[in-house]
């Protein structure tokens, strides 16, 4: 495989200097695997200008173009951190730009404002081919863990662990954004891509300590805003009856309560999971479910509302009362049933975002069709938050966001070979990577922190 696979780092260390602009690039020999309407290509070519794809399919390269002979590499689209943290967190003890506990903010906290482009995980999350990433605020007191229940955050920051009441915080976590990995300052694919919320045991904390109270609060909001977005000019004037919410909270959840926006709910238990379906359906909203350990037991009832679901497909563990039913099977049954599948990683898609492909493996290993892996890590998530006609998938047109692997990419001995974002191809080195190599032979010239003075 070394062998034929040369010409290709030879040939990528000088692309890493070029914008994507500056030619026309073909990418030969490959199987491709586009999670598009062309499905699997043998011995495809891809053929990029402009950080867009030309096309993809067989034959010749254009003539002028750049060649990459990838023979017996796999080519597959850029993978998706859905549900991640990348960008707005570096080290947990030291804080970041995850939540708010603010009375006058919550919906109308954007998590795009605070994204740091030279982050230090980004680097590290490539390496796992990823290229872009759906980052989600997190719940005021409610640390950034893939789940909360009984009162813990498991993996994440402590919340009412231990003794002590969490801070009372707004209903409403704030809005994602879809970024792209490049660590540019354009990083931003879109923004207000939906609004968070957490149900279950965080859900009730922050209502005041009881399920039903949350869901009556959030009807009275909804409410709220829809009175509001009928009465603005009357509101403004301090002629209109006094509203619950800040005006910058109140214009956040406009989109969302006229479907233009969806929910992103974070449930985990199934009779949370059915509680949240029933409040979409009530009041008219459109609804991506998080978290959903327990979502097999409730497949039927999502698939038939058309709800598509984000999962760590890993999560086995029963370790709280909210996921009894955690099953490793859960990606299989639900797809089974119909409902479209997104999955996240450990410790909220940030420190092992580069862990997505191992998850989706193990998905696959649990009874999930390759295929539908494939689609919950590139194209699914593309169409849940809006970007699909740009990114997901490879197509004519869409931006060049694709991997070169050097075999199946959900085979944990397998690696990237290349990362292209819009075109170009990325730097697969890290902070790790490079201590790594400062330190591994000290038979020479030590590091001047290493000499005796």
């Amino acid at each position: 495989m070394r062998r034929q696979l040369a010409p290709l780092a030879a040939i990528l260390a000088l692309a890493a200097g070029l914008p994507a602009s500056a030619e026309t690039l073909a990418i030969t020999g490959a199987r491709l695997l586009t999670a598009g309407p062309a499905g699997t290509v043998e011995q495809g070519v891809i053929v990029i200008r402009d950080g867009k794809i030309v096309s993809v399919g067989r034959g010749a390269p254009p003539a002028g173009a750049r060649v990459i002979d990838a023979s017996r590499a796999v080519v597959t689209p850029g993978l998706f951190a859905t549900g991640s943290l990348l960008g707005a967190v570096e080290i947990s003890a030291l804080g970041d730009d995850l939540s708010v506990d603010n009375p006058q903010i919550g919906a109308a906290f954007d998590i795009r404002e605070g994204l740091d482009p030279a982050s230090t995980l980004i680097p590290v999350a490539r390496t796992g081919g990823l290229t872009s990433a759906v980052v989600l605020p997190q719940p005021a007191g409610g640390g950034y863990a893939a789940h909360e229940h009984d009162g813990e955050v498991s993996g994440g920051r402590l919340t009412a662990g231990g003794g002590s009441e969490p801070r009372p915080n707004t209903l409403f976590a704030g809005q994602g954004a879809v970024i792209r990995l490049n660590g540019s300052e354009d990083m931003v694919i879109r923004g207000g891509v939906g609004v968070m919320v957490a149900f279950g045991n965080a859900g009730a904390r922050a209502a005041g300590g009881a399920r039903g109270a949350q869901v009556a609060a959030l009807k009275a909001v909804f409410a709220d805003v829809r009175a509001y977005a009928a009465n603005r000019g009357a509101w403004e004037k301090g002629g209109y009856r006094e509203l619950g919410l800040s005006r910058a909270d109140l214009e956040a959840l406009v989109p969302l309560v006229q479907g233009r926006t969806p929910l992103i709910a974070r449930a985990h238990r199934a009779a949370d999971i059915r509680a949240v379906l029933r409040l979409a359906r009530e009041e008219n909203l459109k609804l991506v479910l998080e978290g959903a350990e327990e979502g097999w037991m409730a497949a039927a009832e999502i698939a038939r509302a058309g709800v598509p679901v984000i999962i760590n497909p890993i999560t086995n563990r029963p370790d709280s009362f909210e996921v009894l039913g955690a099953t490793l099977e859960n990606a299989a049954r639900l797809n089974a049933a119909g409902v479209t599948l997104a999955f996240t990683a450990p410790e909220g898609a940030a420190h092992r975002a580069r862990e997505t492909r191992y998850g989706a493996g193990t998905a696959v290993a649990w009874g999930l069709p390759w295929d539908a892996a494939l689609a919950a890590v590139t194209i699914n998530p593309a169409r849940m938050f809006g970007v699909g006609d740009r990114t997901g998938s490879l197509e004519p047109g869409k931006d060049a966001d694709l991997v070169i692997w050097s075999g199946d990419p959900f085979e944990p001995l397998s690696a990237p070979k290349a990362v292209y974002i819009r075109g170009q191809a990325q730097d697969l080195t890290t902070r790790q990577t490079e201590l790594r190599d400062r330190y591994k032979d000290l038979g020479g010239p030590l590091p001047p922190a290493y000499r005796h003075r």
